[in-house]
């Protein structure tokens, strides 16, 4: 079972009447068995439909018009078998209202060297079809993705996988409530935004509720209903002994699960994907949500502490692209540096919500003082974050245009034991340094809260930000202080221009 198969990309093969019969009968063939393949890899979370072979423009405008109209179909993938006159796709690319990737393969992997002649040129001609193809692409100005190599390879099949994924969290914006408990944090610059420029740039609904609703709710939750989520906590998590039964702080576990039961109910009652709260807004809980949070985040759920509605969208489709990948994905923040010129580090961390799915062990559950928001303590659960290649991701709204940033980073267990930091936790050294990392993150302006995630790179996001129309900045092991500068200023001469052309 495809870990996306609810969606598909559709498979469009370009050729013209010019060869004949006998010649689109064999395109059509070689193009269904090469959709077949795609279908079959498992670096490919979506179906891959087969779609029959466009002759004319008339085909051609009727299969994107079909695309677009199609609710499953999340893209679409061309490619050239033949030579395909491209003002024939002018009308339908216009028309295409979803992601395009175009694939530059060709059936064949080698060459007959002793048997090929002119039939076998005539048939197999994507090495210039291709090239017709997308010149006409580059001259409509196309957001594509482009994909060269034989179309039985691990890599093409990964990048088209990758890409797919992208497709995927694109559709999911599209569709995506986001329902926010109070506002964000007071006086804070990153966790504003335009929700109306979000939403015609993404898709995504931003809608406001008081946190009187969820207090409400959290008040009419029955006692059997809390009974069956404790003994769910119990059998899931290392419980500390004051949360066990008949320990001193029994009834703060039963009241975080009775604020993730009402939690769970509101979303699922109103369809929405992903929340954000804010301590400063507490009006009606005890305490404030961390365990349910938690335990959201690892459901799929965005989620933004502080009213930081653009990381909870952030979340949710770096969720949705990531599905069915190992890893985990989590809500993050640049908390704290270790300086040490042996290692520099980061120590990531939030006050209470930080995924688990990104730790490789069982997590314990606990209860600790929060110094801030003035109620009681709440239950959170408490872990370290696993090794190996990861991202950190960051949404901004730059007051004329969103702006997307990534640092790849390595995650690396801490130096010593973490005993007394009662949180989900995460230390890094980022790519290339630390020093040329920070430096560049905070030129471009973006923010502590980010989307941490070990299951998809950076290619993802990049691909998904394409397809969205909005910057993106990655920093790596190539980056330098110089170059990036470089290119935020070429990004702002760009971004400028553009919107002066519309």
């Amino acid at each position: 079972m495809k870990a996306l198969g609810e969606f598909e990309v559709w498979f469009l093969t370009g050729s013209q009447d010019l060869y004949g019969e006998e010649t689109l009968r064999q395109v059509a063939e070689n193009s269904k068995k090469i959709a077949a393949g795609l279908d079959g890899s498992e670096s490919i979370p979506v179906r891959v439909v087969w779609k029959p072979v466009v002759r004319n423009p008339e085909a051609i405008l009727a299969a994107c018009i079909e695309a677009s109209a199609t609710d499953k179909c999340v893209g679409v993938i061309a490619w050239m078998h033949t030579f395909s006159p491209a003002k024939m796709w002018i009308a339908g690319l216009r028309a295409l209202a979803k992601p395009l990737l175009h694939l530059h393969t060709q059936f064949n992997r080698d060459l007959p060297w002793t048997e090929i002649d002119m039939d076998f040129m005539n048939l197999n001609q994507a090495a210039h079809g291709d090239r017709e193809f997308a010149h006409i692409e580059a001259r409509l100005g196309l957001a594509r993705k482009t994909v060269a190599g034989h179309w039985q390879e691990a890599g093409v099949h990964a990048r088209i996988g990758t890409w797919s994924r992208a497709a995927c969290g694109l559709y999911e914006a599209k569709h995506l409530k986001l329902a926010r408990f109070g506002d964000n944090m007071r006086n804070v610059a990153v966790t504003e935004g335009d929700k109306v420029s979000a939403q015609m740039q993404f898709g995504v609904a931003v809608n406001g509720f008081s946190v009187s609703d969820l207090g409400d709710a959290a008040r009419a939750v029955s006692d059997r209903k809390v009974d069956e989520l404790v003994e769910v906590y119990e059998a899931s998590y290392d419980i500390v002994p004051s949360l066990r039964a008949g320990g001193a702080n029994r009834e703060a576990l039963r009241e975080a699960a009775r604020i993730e039961i009402a939690l769970r109910e509101f979303m699922a009652a109103g369809g929405y994907g992903a929340i954000t709260d804010t301590f400063e807004n507490l009006d009606g809980l005890k305490q404030l949500p961390g365990i349910a949070a938690q335990r959201l985040m690892a459901d799929g759920y965005g989620f933004g502490a502080e009213g930081d509605w653009k990381t909870a969208v952030m979340v949710r489709l770096v969720k949705v692209m990531a599905r069915g990948l190992p890893g985990g994905t989590s809500f993050m923040e640049d908390y704290t540096y270790h300086f040490d010129p042996a290692g520099p580090k980061v120590l990531g961390a939030h006050m209470l919500e930080v995924c688990p799915t990104i730790s490789d062990k069982k997590v314990s559950c606990e209860i600790h003082p929060l110094s801030i928001g003035g109620k009681s303590d709440p239950v959170r659960l408490v872990f370290d974050a696993g090794s190996g290649p990861a991202i950190v991701a960051a949404l901004m709204d730059m007051g004329d245009r969103f702006r997307i940033v990534v640092t790849e980073i390595d995650l690396v267990p801490p130096d010593k034991p973490m005993a007394k930091l009662p949180v989900g936790r995460a230390v890094w050294k980022p790519r290339p340094d630390l020093a040329t990392a920070a430096e560049t993150w905070l030129m471009a302006g973006g923010s502590h809260h980010t989307v941490l995630t070990r299951a998809i790179g950076a290619e993802a996001i990049a691909d998904f930000a394409e397809m969205a129309g909005v910057e993106f900045l990655l920093i790596d092991a190539d980056t330098t202080v110089a170059g990036f500068k470089k290119e935020l200023r070429w990004n702002e001469a760009y971004y400028h221009l553009a919107r002066g052309l519309r």
